[in-house]
């Protein structure tokens, strides 16, 4: 946890946020709790829910807390432990103690959270909720509202513009996940041989992140099948002349998470038509780089990378004509059919619980065309914004014989040359950065190494 003083001014800022809105009423917030993985006691790894920890700061099951708009008082629900759960546990604080870590001087028995938000809208009183991604909150508020429960859309916008400008202490702890990181990358790129299965590339990667304090920030995606984009099978072997694809981020003890993607050779070398595909990934992450500035629509970001991606594609004899028209058509979406990054902090893809539309897009429509649809984030981007910038180049044969069927981009689109390079997988590389007062800087500097020569000696040591 963070000085108490942080969760106190954050929600005195919540509070002030939502009363200038116009906002009245209590705030309900439901913590995480344990949830069987085969059977009650034999648990997933317990994760609190986000918004609870930025406000509460408190990584335990079973709490729920109440904030009320009109008094700006916070009420902890909690039990103290009983001796049947301490003998498995052993010792935990009380509720008062953990009320006190957060700055809060008031607690109730967890079983009367519910009871307190029945009350208040039996009273009248407006109940801001959020949205419901797990099935105990699902219920309880069908319980408390019937099926047609809505989240708080003033809740929402006010967390969301509270949580995406990240504080100092919430940089560092940013910057340490991003350190696991590189480490998690380097060790992969330098253990990877011929012969080894996915799953111990992910073995190794997971025992760094564990060793650091935390754990791995998602299911890793490590894989000779880099063109499918969420490839979370880790049975394949590893043979010469592959490319293996890892997209995998460390999340600190505090729940801090970082999101990296390297992409290196299973030969020692880059083959020649893999160091071009890798080269102009490599440019198109640096174009949308250069875009990154205060003010800038991500969605500019985004359209950088993809114009590089196109013109090197072109120079390659895939793409042909105008690069700019064959973006304003969406021709690039057959080699690159997702966004450019997304927002990053407590969550690796940040506040997504919330909702992208106003997360990602300050409740504006989104363009619904394919490949464009897939952009997490297109609004301006902000000083204190963390954010991805992930272009690649992916060689997907289901998705290449559905276009030439369609008889699809026909003006951008070399089908007799792709033919020939429709087996070549996919190639990525994401970075982590701060949005400054006059740019971006990289976190986690100096970084994982970028560069064909780097990476090939990265391989060969």
């Amino acid at each position: 946890m963070f000085a108490k003083s942080s969760y106190i001014n954050r929600r005195q800022a919540l509070v002030s946020l939502l009363r200038a809105s116009g906002s009245s009423g209590i705030l309900a917030f439901a913590g995480n709790a344990e949830c069987g993985m085969s059977y009650r006691d034999n648990s997933y790894k317990f994760r609190q829910d986000s918004s609870f920890l930025y406000f509460f700061g408190i990584d335990q099951p079973d709490l729920g807390a109440i904030l009320d708009l009109e008094s700006g008082e916070s009420v902890l629900y909690a039990d103290d432990a009983g001796i049947d759960t301490i003998v498995w546990t052993g010792s935990l604080p009380t509720a008062h103690e953990l009320a006190e870590l957060s700055g809060i001087s008031k607690t109730a028995g967890f079983a009367l959270f519910e009871g307190a938000i029945v009350s208040a809208k039996a009273s009248g009183r407006k109940i801001h909720c959020l949205p419901a991604y797990r099935a105990e909150h699902e219920l309880r508020y069908q319980r408390i509202f019937g099926p047609s429960f809505e989240p708080s859309v003033p809740l929402i916008k006010a967390i969301i513009q509270l949580r995406e400008l990240k504080s100092a202490e919430e940089i560092c702890e940013i910057e340490l996940a991003v350190a696991t990181a590189h480490e998690m990358h380097l060790s992969a790129a330098r253990v990877a041989r011929m012969g080894m299965k996915e799953s111990q590339i992910v073995g190794k990667i997971s025992e760094i992140a564990q060793s650091a304090g935390g754990d791995l920030s998602f299911p890793a995606i490590a894989t000779i099948h880099g063109e499918t984009l969420h490839n979370h099978f880790h049975g394949n072997e590893l043979k010469e002349g592959q490319l293996f694809l890892l997209d995998s981020g460390a999340e600190t003890a505090s729940h801090y998470a970082s999101d990296l993607t390297t992409t290196f050779p299973i030969s020692r070398k880059f083959t020649a038509f893999q160091r071009d595909m890798y080269e102009i990934t490599r440019s198109a992450h640096f174009k949308g780089v250069e875009a990154l500035k205060p003010g800038n629509a991500f969605l500019n970001v985004h359209l950088a990378s993809c114009l590089e991606i196109a013109e090197g594609l072109k120079s390659m004899g895939i793409m042909k004509g105008s690069a700019q028209d064959a973006v304003a058509a969406g021709a690039h979406t057959l080699f690159f059919p997702c966004g450019t990054g997304h927002m990053m902090g407590l969550d690796v893809h940040d506040m997504e619980n919330l909702g992208e539309l106003y997360v990602g897009y300050e409740g504006k429509p989104r363009d619904p065309r394919f490949g464009f649809k897939s952009l997490r984030l297109a609004k301006a981007v902000q000083p204190g914004f963390v954010v991805t910038v992930e272009p690649g180049i992916y060689f997907i044969p289901d998705l290449i014989d559905l276009r030439e069927s369609e008889g699809a981009f026909k003006d951008f689109v070399n089908y007799d040359k792709l033919r020939t390079v429709r087996s070549q997988g996919g190639c990525r590389l994401e970075e982590d950065y701060l949005v400054s007062q006059d740019g971006s800087r990289l976190l986690g500097a100096p970084g994982y190494p970028l560069s064909v020569t780097e990476v090939e000696d990265l391989r060969g040591s």
